[in-house]
């Protein structure tokens, strides 16, 4: 058993000698392969580095060839500006040089033909003095042989001069009273109509409310409505204001553009017709009565054209369409308190009054006339002057030159090229100056309301504004998804000081913001 034990113990530890040794000799021969690997690896890697190098020397050197050829070919074209530098400059110095002798010589010429007139100064000198001691000798011979003495020569030859001139004043005259009874007639006409287009008096008033008779008291609370909603929707769809006092059955419409008064004439008379006045008819109402008033614009045009063109020798007028329609607008338009329509045909019957006197062809000047404002009808929509805008209108409708200078000439801005268009001016003079005809108090009263509606337009987000109670108050209608509650505030105070920037002295002016929110569904 022991000797088993010992085998065992002896097996074990020859196993683990040879174990050792074999493990020995494994990483003996192992650290010598690598040895040589990495001998193999340094070799191989200074032979790349020694290539590198080799590559980069060659790289460099060629490099500092092209710079040495750069810096070169740079240096020469350097030194080649530089030359050419120096050839311009002694180009200059010698055209300084030339200029300097051209100079010199001109001065030496100067000086030379100064010298030649003081020279011929004293010879001028001496022949004068030579001359009139010759003339007064032929003067004492000429009177010795002639027998008259220098007075009695000039009073004769005086006398001569007069008979020939005479002649020649004679011939002239009668040459101009050839020419004049040549062109009499057009000298005639020309002095008429300078003339009466010196004829000017200005005078007028103008009234800016309508009344409507009410058939009852009672119908005044209707207007006014539940805490005044019905009043306050028809002065923001209309744009005027509704006047309710103590006068018995009457309600007064008050505003400046006269469209809005036509308007809500025809809307309130709708609404006290039919007895039912709430906003929602109200809104029906006032959009009924603008759709007739627009129907109504091209009768007034078609009827001012037939009553002008029934006046003219050859018969009714054949105008554009076009042109009918903005006669038709020229009903609801005023110039200073005149009705610009009225205006119109006053100017035409004037024109074929004046056309026919002298000779003229009346049925031309009758249309000039006619047409003569029609660009009033659009000088909120155009640039320009009405006279100018009328001729352009007239050109782009089909009428001729001879009617269009005579409306762009009505306010002197272009030349008329017929006397029929040089009678524009005066007839327009006559008619303003009609006795109630115009005033300026009004038309300045109808620019400042209509200025200030234009100012609160001025501000996003404002749907309508409307200057009420003779500009002391301008109602301003902004849509609720642009404008909230506290930017409402804040326009009314930038329109104040707006307003109160361009019409300083012009009192209190209150600036009413007014946002609605409405919502609107349908139950089916």
């Amino acid at each position: 058993m022991e000797e088993d034990l010992l085998f065992l113990a002896f097996t074990f530890l020859f196993g683990a000698l040879f174990s050792a040794c074999s493990l020995l000799i494994y990483q003996k021969v192992k650290l010598g392969g690598f040895k040589e690997i990495g001998d193999s690896i340094i070799k191989a890697a200074e032979e790349r580095a020694q290539k590198r190098f080799d590559e980069n020397e060659e790289r460099i050197k060629s490099r500092l060839d092209e710079e040495r050829t750069k810096l070169e070919d740079r240096l020469h074209k350097e030194l080649k500006k530089i030359k050419e530098r120096e050839d311009q400059i002694a180009h200059r110095e010698e055209k300084i040089a030339s200029r300097s002798q051209q100079i010199e010589k001109k001065s030496q010429e100067t000086e030379r033909k100064e010298a030649a007139l003081k020279d011929l100064e004293l010879t001028l000198h001496q022949l004068k003095a030579d001359l009139q001691h010759k003339e007064k000798k032929l003067l004492e011979q000429l009177e010795k042989s002639a027998h008259l003495s220098l007075v009695d020569a000039q009073a004769q030859l005086l006398e001569e001069a007069k008979a020939s001139i005479h002649t020649d004043l004679e011939k002239a005259l009668m040459e101009a009273q050839q020419t004049l009874k040549a062109s009499e007639d057009a000298l005639a006409k020309k002095t008429i109509v300078t003339a009466i287009g010196r004829m000017a008096r200005p005078l007028a008033s103008e009234c800016t409310v309508n009344t409507i008779a009410l058939p009852s008291d009672e119908m005044k609370g209707r207007i006014i409505g539940k805490e005044g909603r019905n009043i306050r929707a028809l002065e923001r769809e209309l744009g005027v204001t509704i006047l309710l006092d103590e006068t018995p059955k009457a309600l007064v419409i008050s505003g400046f553009d006269p469209y809005r008064m036509h308007v809500a004439k025809e809307a309130i008379k709708e609404l006290i017709r039919d007895g039912r006045i709430h906003p929602t008819k109200i809104e029906e109402a006032a959009k009924a009565a603008r759709d007739k008033t627009d129907a109504n614009i091209k009768t007034w045009g078609q009827e001012a054209a037939a009553e002008a063109g029934a006046w003219a020798e050859a018969g009714a007028f054949n105008l554009h369409p076009e042109l009918t329609h903005l006669l038709g607008r020229l009903k609801l338009r005023y110039s200073m308190g005149q009705n610009v329509l009225d205006h119109s045909l006053e100017v035409s019957h004037l024109m074929g009054l004046m056309a026919s006197e002298l000779g003229l062809d009346v049925k031309l000047a009758k249309r000039i006339g006619l047409l003569h404002d029609m660009g009033k009808a659009v000088t909120h929509e155009m640039d320009g002057s009405h006279a100018m805008i009328g001729y352009r209108l007239a050109l782009q409708y089909g009428e001729g030159e001879d009617v269009a200078s005579g409306i762009g000439a009505h306010h002197q801005e272009m030349e008329p090229i017929t006397w029929e268009g040089a009678l524009t001016a005066a007839a327009d003079t006559l008619s303003a100056a009609r006795p109630g005809a115009r005033t300026e108090a009004a038309h300045d009263y109808v620019k400042r309301l209509g200025r200030l509606e234009e100012i609160a337009k001025t501000f996003a987000g404002v749907e309508k504004a409307y200057a009420l109670q003779a500009g002391r108050e301008i109602h301003v209608f902004v849509e609720p998804d642009k404008v909230s509650d506290e930017g409402a505030i804040a326009l009314s105070r930038e329109i104040s000081k707006k307003v109160s920037a361009e019409y300083p002295l012009q009192g209190k002016v209150k600036v009413s913001v007014i946002r609605e929110q409405r919502v609107i569904d349908y139950a089916l």
